[in-house]
């Protein structure tokens, strides 16, 4: 079991008060200033600060503690999760990846907007690297924010294939005390018999419902920083503090609740962009979105961090401790905060801070170019598809560059989707004309809707798709491509 505490306590800064929050305080994506386009985050080509960060990854089997058991699972470099990869906006990181599994495999670096070639994505971007193979990735990081690694290769993030990758601003002071990441999971690997392969072959025969509950596949574990309920992590806090929380879904078909007893939570950044502040009990975390959070500590006890999956029965959790109270018990395993019934952060809060927002015109003037998409499936067989086809049997999206693109996706399933899109920041259509940017987005079941715009300012073939792995496995995906 790796025990290491991801925590990072930094120099006292006085807490400015949240109207001093923002882009300065907490390091804000750089930009690209576009002309008559806005500003955007930035993309490949951002100006490297001439450092080399290197790190070495290992993907091979490993034994993985569980609850006092020891199951056989896939993982880097020894551990799940993989190690923290911790850089500054505009170095170049250079990875060396050597497989050591049974299986082809590949990373892919989840949120940045990294050059096509570097993407990770197996016969899109890249040739898969075989067993006793290795490949090198290289590029410049163009900017800051929370991100993930994985494995891009089937099911094989549902093991223990992937990691944190925080970039932190090239100058300037952060404005907290004390820093904690937490990456949320669902485990099944080597529990009850089964591995991602097998749940889904299990899926396929029983036309989705086998082993699930309200459509979503139920886990027997969930877990934050890889231990379960039963072993859970502490972060050790003090009174006064400022705590910068940094929360990433690497779940393969989880989508949870999280809040922290005791604690109104701040939201700061969504999926690694900087947003205006607001306050909320409890936010909603999609497959492969990730949140970055501030709250002061000004509760003493020991306190039950939640993570609670949606539509499905257990809990991931880790404990949060004030030095202060020494001898305090901690909360049940299974106890559910209040929080989690109170104020739900929604995407109409979320406003882009620091920059303007959708661009201006396009090459023609307006709108360069819309795609309308259809997310169907799970009716009675396994099969999850975009405007009826089935990845890799499907047509591309195709854009040109400089575009201003639009895409408006519709839900005629009965559940939601995380849909990512590789290579780009998106900005999120939310009636405000300040939607965020994200990577990431859930667009809800039941004929749900959603618009988001991106500029094409990233050549290449890049893959757009469902982040829950087993749909994606099962055809929700497709390729957005450069035309001429």
């Amino acid at each position: 079991m790796m025990k290491s505490n991801r925590s990072r306590e930094l120099t006292r800064r006085e807490f400015l008060g949240l109207a001093g929050l923002g882009v300065a305080a907490l390091g804000g994506c750089g930009v690209l200033p576009g002309a008559g386009r806005g500003s955007l985050p930035s993309a490949p080509g951002a100006a490297g600060t001439g450092r080399i960060r290197t790190y070495s990854l290992e993907a091979s089997t490993l034994d993985f503690h569980l609850d006092g058991r020891i199951v056989r699972t896939w993982g880097y470099n020894g551990i799940a999760p993989g190690p923290e990869i911790r850089v500054a906006e505009g170095d170049t990181l250079r990875i060396r990846v050597k497989n050591e599994l049974p299986a082809d495999t590949t990373i892919h670096w989840h949120g940045l907007p990294v050059p096509n070639a570097m993407d990770g994505v197996p016969d899109v971007t890249q040739p898969p690297i075989r067993p006793g193979d290795d490949f090198t990735y290289e590029f410049v990081v163009p900017t800051v924010g929370t991100y993930l690694y994985h494995s891009h290769a089937g099911l094989q993030l549902d093991r223990g294939l992937y990691g944190p990758l925080i970039v932190e601003p090239r100058k300037g002071s952060l404005a907290y005390d004390r820093e904690h990441v937490l990456l949320l999971d669902d485990w099944l690997d080597g529990l009850t018999g089964r591995n991602p392969e097998a749940a889904l072959a299990g899926l396929q025969r029983s036309g989705g419902m086998g082993g699930m509950s309200s459509g979503t596949m139920d886990y027997p574990r969930y877990l934050v920083n890889g231990r379960t309920a039963d072993d859970p992590e502490t972060l050790i806090v003090r009174r006064g503090e400022q705590v910068r929380m940094r929360l990433i879904n690497a779940a393969a078909e989880t989508v949870f609740r999280f809040s922290v007893a005791g604690h109104s939570l701040t939201v700061t950044h969504a999926d690694g962009q900087s947003v205006e502040p607001v306050e909320i009990d409890t936010l909603r975390i999609g497959m492969g979105e990730r949140y970055d959070v501030l709250f002061q500590t000004d509760n003493p006890g020991v306190w039950q961090i939640a993570a609670a999956p949606e539509n499905k029965s257990g809990i991931a959790r880790a404990l949060l401790r004030y030095g202060e109270s020494r001898g305090t018990s901690p909360p049940p395993p299974g106890h559910y905060p209040s929080e989690l019934g109170g104020k739900l952060l929604s995407y109409a809060d979320l406003l882009v801070a620091g920059r303007e927002s959708f661009p201006s015109e396009g090459l023609l003037g307006g709108l360069d170019r819309s795609h309308h998409v259809t997310l169907s499936g799970g009716m009675g067989d396994y099969v999850w598809a975009i405007d009826g086809q089935r990845y890799p049997d499907a047509d591309t999206l195709i854009v040109r560059e400089g575009e201003w693109v639009q895409v408006t996706l519709r839900n005629m399933s009965m559940m939601a989707h995380p849909m990512h899109l590789h290579g780009h920041f998106f900005q999120v259509r939310n009636g405000t004309g300040r939607g965020p940017f994200k990577d990431t987005v859930l667009v809800e079941p039941h004929m749900g809707e959603l618009t988001f715009d991106f500029v094409a300012d990233n050549p290449g073939n890049w893959f757009f798709h469902c982040h829950n792995a087993y749909h994606m496995e099962s055809g929700m995906a497709r390729v957005v491509s450069y035309g001429r």
